[in-house]
């Protein structure tokens, strides 16, 4: 079996991406890369099966990833692994040519299981993620993506941003956010990932004057 791909930029995150494919292919090679730049010069390079690509990445979006590996590795598939389930990433990431979409915070083990499915030609999407395909494609809701935001003053977080947020600003840890939502460690330095790029910020502190500000603690 081909090499398998990983574009993932948290050290953490990426180890276990690395171990977990390893479980789900274990006759395949692992190469797993932090940038957009260094997959597309990967795919460039060598021949890969599967591409298990994180979406928000230093130096650009993994959609550019996936349009790559489908450029110059037609018979290559791509698997989105995100901590996002909304419509604004899950679309545009299956439009741009990936196979599956899973989601990080689910156990090693089920994630395996999913991964496993592509040998049977079988995409791997989390549950979640298929029902919000059924009821995307049930609901005709075709043509809505895109539409601009009345909000776009502010930045908005989802709920569990949010929540995460909350707990930043209140000094817990990320071992200790874990604890309390229920989450891994890795998945909730993700999500503070990606809330200091949705928030333009690059510290707690800026984070908490963030949330403070709307609201969430006070100042």
């Amino acid at each position: 079996m081909n090499p398998t791909l990983i574009v993932e930029d948290l050290p953490e995150t990426r180890s276990w991406l690395i171990e977990t494919a390893r479980e789900a292919f274990p006759e395949a090679d692992v190469v797993a890369v932090s940038r957009c730049t260094e997959g597309i010069t990967e795919i460039k390079r060598r021949a890969f099966g599967v591409a298990l690509i994180d979406l928000g990445l230093p130096d650009g979006s993994g959609l550019s990833v996936i349009q790559a590996l489908r450029t110059h590795q037609p018979s290559a598939l791509s698997v989105v692994v995100s901590i996002h389930d909304d419509d604004d990433h899950l679309f545009p990431a299956l439009k741009a040519g990936a196979f599956g979409y899973l989601l990080k915070e689910q156990p090693r083990p089920t994630m395996v299981t999913q991964l496993r499915r592509i040998t049977q030609g079988e995409p791997p999407l989390s549950p979640a993620i298929a029902r919000r395909v059924l009821h995307y494609f049930s609901s005709s809701r075709l043509g809505l993506l895109g539409l601009a935001r009345d909000d776009e003053d502010e930045v908005a977080l989802t709920g569990r941003e949010t929540d995460i947020l909350q707990r930043v600003a209140k000094g817990y840890t990320l071992p200790e956010i874990a604890v309390q939502m229920g989450l891994s460690r890795h998945t909730v330095a993700d999500y503070v990932k990606q809330i200091y790029r949705k928030l333009n910020v690059s510290s707690r502190a800026e984070a908490t004057l963030e949330a403070a500000r709307r609201g969430l603690v006070r100042p």
